[in-house]
């Protein structure tokens, strides 16, 4: 249908960013040597919950968070690593008191000993 209406575009994606908006989501991404992941968690949450959001033993066992933003990734990164993000000094760690914003890019540290 859409194709057959000129300048017609989908609903969609601005169901799902009004969606998020009234459900109080955000989202954020961790990227691996072979895939970047998105994950959604509540507005205001705490590192230690975002890293609870991919696996109950990163939240037990967290550490710290190595994070940067999306923007700040978006126009200093020029390959697939942080090396200029990093040399520009928007790579931080955070804590556990760490209020998870929407867009960021984390890596997390953790250690999970046995019960």
């Amino acid at each position: 249908f859409l194709d057959s209406v000129e300048g017609a575009k989908s609903a969609l994606p601005k169901m799902v960013v009004q969606g998020y908006k009234e459900l109080n989501l955000i989202y954020y991404f961790t990227a691996g040597e072979k895939e970047v992941r998105c994950w959604t968690l509540y507005e205001g949450s705490l590192a230690p919950q975002a890293a609870g959001v991919i696996h109950s033993d990163f939240e037990r066992g967290f550490i710290k968070a190595e994070v940067v933003a999306f923007d700040d990734f978006k126009a200093l990164a020029k390959g697939k690593g942080m090396a200029e993000v990093k040399a520009a000094g928007k790579y931080r760690q955070e804590g556990k008191t760490y209020v998870v914003k929407d867009g960021d890019i984390i890596h997390f540290q953790f250690n999970v000993t046995a019960q």
